[in-house]
This record gives C-alpha cells, structure tokens and sequence, in this order.
C-alpha cells in the first residue's frame, strides 16, 4: 500500500492589517456652484442630500457658495476676515473624503463662484475623487461638467464615471421639492454613490498608507 507522508498544515496567515479608517463613513461634501439670485440650486442640492445621507457609508457637508462668500481676487495676503474664512472653508474640504459638486449650466460651462472656490485651494483637492450632479435645459448641465473634469484632473482628483443629470429641470420637480419621477433619478444617485463610495474607500486607504505628492 501507497502512503503518503504527513505535510503539516501552514500557519494560517495573518489577518491583513487595516487602517484605523476602514471603518469610518467617509465625509462627503457637497459643493453647491451657484450664488446667483433666484437660483434652482437648493431644490436639486437638498434632494441630493437628502439621498447621499439615506447611502450607507456617507456623513455629508454642504459648502455653499451663497452662505460662504469667499474673496474674489485671489491674493497671498487676504485681510483678517477673509483668511479666517478661507482656513474654515479650507479645513472643511482637507477633511472631506470625497466631492459632489451639484452645478448648472450657463453659458456651456459651470458657474463662477465654483471656480474661484475650486482656485483658492489646491492640496485639499489631491487623489479624492468628485461626483457631479448637474441640471439645465436641454443639455441637463452636461457640458459643465465636462468642463469640470478636466479642471479637476489639473488638482490630482479622480471624477467618477456616472453623473446624475436634470434636464429641463425647473418642470421636474414638485412643490415639495422632490422629483415627480423619482425612479430614474433616484437610481442614478445611487449608482454614482456607489461609485463615489468606492472611489472615496479606496483612495483614502491609498493616502493614508501612502501620502500622494502633487
């Protein structure tokens, strides 16, 4: 009779280590782009919350350009108020994990007070990734967020692949602020926050263990 010689069984592998964030919901903020005088943006702004805080894995922050009025001539030497406020703004967007920026469209591209929030900072933007819900007329804000993408590459940020979109937004919405089809809205929120949730998990992972330079 054939017999075989014992091979003693390996030392079971060490649990792989995590970082003490693995567990933590990731802090997502919100980044409304529109001060402008009778704007749509909190309808759309406040549904998207609303959603992302339903998502699992999500705490949420809104910077919202009409309630944190930043200087508009970029300069090394804001006065007192104004450096008070770009370090409160600042530190909000070096602790968030991930961006969704909820924007219009004007005139093919994305609203000012966006970009000269984006243009205060540079180092808070660095290896996170940026979701867009965007709403319009009939381009549905698209073309903003095109233009988006590519000024975020510029600040070593990741923009995830699905975007939630209005189009004609103004007639989709009710009085109570919800969508009068949620179905389709409401599941291309999801599927983008799964992205961004995925995106946020892992490069958070990637900075702590590994510091990106820019």
């Amino acid at each position: 009779m054939e017999t075989t010689a014992h091979t003693p069984s390996p030392s079971p592998s060490p649990s792989p280590t995590r970082t003490p964030s693995a567990g933590r919901p990731l802090k997502l903020a919100v980044v409304v782009a529109s001060n402008r005088e009778g704007r749509f943006a909190p309808v759309v702004a406040d549904w998207f919350t609303s959603r992302a805080r339903r998502h699992t894995g999500f705490t949420v922050d809104v910077i919202d350009p009409a309630r944190t009025e930043l200087p508009t001539a970029l300069t090394g030497d804001p006065s007192p108020a104004h450096r008070e406020l770009l370090a409160e703004v600042g530190a909000r967007l070096a602790a968030a994990d991930a961006f969704a920026v909820v924007t219009p469209e004007y005139n093919h591209s994305y609203p000012a007070p966006l970009k000269n929030l984006v243009d205060w900072y540079h180092a808070e933007w660095h290896a996170k990734p940026v979701a867009f819900v965007s709403y319009g007329g009939v381009s549905g804000g698209l073309r903003a967020v095109e233009h988006l993408r590519q000024v975020f590459a510029e600040l070593h940020a990741v923009t995830v692949r699905d975007t939630v979109s209005f189009h004609q937004a103004w007639g989709l919405f009710g009085d109570d602020g919800e969508p009068l089809d949620p179905a389709g809205p409401d599941g291309a929120a999801k599927k983008m926050l799964d992205q961004l949730g995925w995106w946020g998990r892992a490069l958070r992972t990637a900075r702590a263990e590994h510091p990106y330079a820019g």
